[in-house]
């Protein structure tokens, strides 16, 4: 902290401000006006990103947020660079993620005169945020960054705004006249009603059908030595949402992913830990779920409760002290009865059948290795060879969702993917933040840095791909693997594109999910000066990954697999969506 005598500029009051609070990263895109903000965030010692979009800025932001606990920070330009970073924003808040943007603004003396980039931003980000406030003095700076950290991070997590206008970020104060509050502490952790957690006892204790759900809410509250102890004690089958996988490993023997629509379908009481009975768990309702399913649910936000279907418990507070409680009542109310799910009862048995005809199934598939290859071929080769520690970011529509059921996660917090928005263009954010959290926990152990995989359709890969020059320029060590099938969902081969001729041709003839048959998008990392690798077969792909994992711990790399166009996912008893007919 400098003198009391001696004066900052508003930009080094926001750095400084940020400092204090513990924003470790700032991603951004500078310009008119906070480029003077960006160099002050760095010369504080806060690691500033420089990204190529607001977009993937505000997606890796919240993906920090999601891996460490505490908001990363999106930094952006006024107007178009704001809006752009909206997308991100109402990612985390879907997500409930901890993220800040800060976003330059006309100056305040220019208001309503048709500034330039003039956009009322505090009221656009009210719809996208917890928390949207612009200062109106500089001296109250440090107290709006301050309230911004701790709404991100207190209650359901979120993102929260801080419109920077420009007059503010060269001008002049006195160091006097500017309070610093302390680093806001860790959010408070709630229990829940000891009356409550005892009747959820009673409802799982009566249970035939029990079905634990494992949310990603579980897996950034930390809980999973707590939820291992309780499917553990009762042999309560368990199934992982998409972000829950790895708070239980997915190789664990009481995992029943594999069955995940007969679990869903016959369980009389399910236990959502983390998990929302949204769009991913159809709602909660039939044809589903059975109608007079008992639903205990444990969530730190009250409204969530009895959502599309009436709650039996509710459980409020945080995920790790709740399932603590519930296995501590447990042990006081049944003590010296060892209560288990029997793994020869009926439920076991039919799950079980479920698992190994869907194991059978995606086996046959996925030795099927003639070119051009399928979706589950080529899973089947890479998690051959993938490290039990990776990150693993997965996008696109059938890549996540064949990678979600195929590739297994072994540790908690370690995929990321769509989430709860689905969003698309993520996948270089999230990448990015993967990488970065990985070698500050590896600086942090004095280990080798976990090694990040990000697995795409070549959709996905489209809407952020310029990001590989921000990988590289930032020596990111990630493997990209980019699964090309010439579209989105599925494309066409190069036979059919050869029938078209003209502009008018293609813009009648090629369906809206067709993209250029067989790009070359190993290309573009070649570009910037790193490899990229073009395969077609099962034995070019597995010796390009080996290539690939063994040079990641110092650079980047891209490898374009190219697969059958008309490749899909194997048929299943009920889809994530069943509205189109693609």
């Amino acid at each position: 902290m400098t003198d009391l005598d001696e004066t900052m500029t508003g930009a080094e009051v926001i750095a400084h401000a940020l400092k204090t609070q513990g924003v470790e990263y700032v991603f951004g895109v500078v310009g008119v006006p906070v480029i003077e903000v960006g160099m002050a965030i760095q010369q504080a010692g806060i690691k500033y990103i420089g990204m190529r979009n607001e977009q993937s800025a505000s997606y890796a932001a919240g993906a920090i947020g999601y891996l460490t606990g505490k908001p990363g920070a999106c930094l952006v330009v006024s107007g178009p660079g704001l809006i752009h970073a909206l997308g991100g924003m109402a990612n985390a808040m879907v997500n409930c993620w901890p993220m800040i943007v800060l976003g330059g603004s006309s100056d305040n003396d220019q208001q309503s005169m048709g500034a330039f980039q003039e956009f009322p931003q505090v009221e656009a980000c009210r719809m996208y945020s917890k928390f949207s406030e612009k200062p109106t003095s500089m001296e109250i700076i440090p107290e709006i960054i301050e309230k911004a950290v701790r709404f991100s991070m207190y209650g359901r997590p979120g993102a929260c705004y801080v419109d920077i206008p420009g007059n503010f970020v060269n001008a002049q104060v006195k160091s006097k006249t500017l309070r610093f509050r302390g680093m806001c502490p860790p959010p408070p952790r709630s229990l829940s009603d000891p009356g409550d957690v005892e009747k959820a006892c009673r409802v799982l204790q009566s249970a035939k059908r029990p079905l634990v759900v494992v949310g990603k809410g579980a897996a950034y509250a930390g809980a999973h030595e707590e939820i291992k102890e309780l499917v553990e004690k009762h042999n309560f089958p368990f199934l992982p949402t998409p972000m829950g996988k790895g708070v239980l490993s997915d190789d664990h023997p009481l995992s029943v992913a594999a069955a995940r629509s007969r679990a869903l379908l016959n369980a009389d009481v399910i236990v959502l830990l983390g998990a929302r009975l949204n769009w991913q768990l159809h709602f909660g309702r039939t044809p589903r779920f059975q109608k007079n399913v008992k639903i205990i649910q444990v969530d730190i936000c009250p409204e969530e409760f009895h959502n599309n279907v009436p709650t039996t418990v509710a459980l409020l507070g945080d995920v790790r002290n709740v399932i603590k409680q519930l296995n501590e009542c447990y042990h006081k109310t049944y003590r010296g009865v060892s209560w288990k799910l029997p793994m020869k009862s009926e439920w076991w048995k039919t799950l079980q059948e479920k698992i190994n005809s869907n194991a059978k199934q995606t086996e046959d598939i996925a030795n099927d290795k003639s070119v051009p290859l399928n979706y589950y071929a080529v899973f089947d080769v890479l998690k051959k060879q993938l490290p039990k520690d990776c990150y693993i970011v997965s996008e696109g529509a059938n890549t996540m969702d064949i990678c979600r059921s195929t590739i297994p996660n072994y540790l908690p917090r370690h995929r990321l993917d769509a989430g709860t928005f689905g969003t698309m263009g993520l996948g270089l954010g999230f990448a990015i933040a993967a990488s970065l959290h990985a070698a500050d926990t590896a600086r942090k152990n004095g280990t080798e840095p976990e090694k990040v995989v990000c697995i795409q359709g070549d959709s996905a890969f489209g809407f952020s791909g310029m990001e590989l020059e921000t990988v590289c320029r930032y020596k990111l060590p990630i493997v990209f693997v980019v699964v090309n099938n010439n579209g989105i969902g599925q494309g066409a081969g190069k036979e059919f594109w050869e029938g078209l001729q003209t502009t008018d041709e293609i813009a009648v003839g090629a369906l809206p999910i067709f993209l250029s048959p067989n790009a070359r998008y190993e290309k573009v990392m070649e570009a910037f000066g790193e490899e990229g690798h073009y395969c077609e077969s099962a034995d070019q792909l597995a010796k390009a990954f080996q290539r690939c994992l063994s040079r990641s711990n110092q650079n980047p790399s891209l490898i374009n697999v190219m697969i059958d166009p008309s490749s899909s996912r194997k048929k299943q008893e009920f889809g994530w969506l069943t509205r189109s007919k693609m």
